[in-house]
């Protein structure tokens, strides 16, 4: 959006996190306000208008009804955790926050480079979007000690393993690894 920028490009104006997005993973968005291929923005427009605040929880509108039914469903990215990730920076301030970010997109990249088998990338973004940080670590330990994983076998079955993986972990915290659609 023209005249629209913002220094952390980790961390949506909205609370979504970007960096964890496979269109800011495949480089089609560089993610809020960052610059070209930043697609439009409703909220990047209110905050124009709203002196420019860097997070919507800062503005003294918030939450306003832009925010209606907006963890209702997801787009390409989850939406599902959008007020628990406001609240966690509220809890532990952006900087931490970031770092925290910044493990997850590791991670996700690790997983994107070693068991990608090409059709599991939004699949690896919306568990890197939806579990804790230490379950993605201890994911990432199970591989790394699996003696099937470090074997060279097919990219397919490793890819499987990791997502049976991921979804074992999932299940136990109650968390469905599937993108929310819109009912109609």
């Amino acid at each position: 959006m023209k005249n629209f920028t913002r220094n952390n490009l980790l961390f949506s104006l909205c609370g979504l996190n970007c960096c964890l997005c496979p269109m800011n993973i495949g480089g089609y968005c560089p993610g809020c306000g960052g610059g070209e291929g930043n697609q439009s923005c409703s909220i990047a427009r209110c905050s124009l208008d709203h002196e420019r605040v860097e997070y919507c929880y800062l503005c003294s509108d918030y939450p306003c009804v832009r925010f209606d039914n907006v963890d209702s469903s997801d787009s390409f990215i989850t939406h599902r955790n959008q007020f628990q990730d406001i609240d966690r920076v509220h809890e532990i301030g952006i900087s931490l926050y970031n770092e925290e970010l910044i493990r997850k997109r590791e991670i996700l990249n690790l997983l994107l480079n070693e068991y990608n088998d090409g059709r599991i990338k939004s699949f690896y973004c919306l568990a890197a979007g939806l579990l804790p940080l230490r379950v993605l670590e201890n994911v990432i330990l199970k591989i790394k000690s699996d003696s099937c994983m470090a074997e060279p076998a097919d990219l397919k079955d490793r890819a499987k393993q990791v997502s049976d993986l991921l979804v074992n972990e999932a299940e136990e915290l109650g968390i469905e690894l599937k993108l929310r659609r819109k009912s109609e």
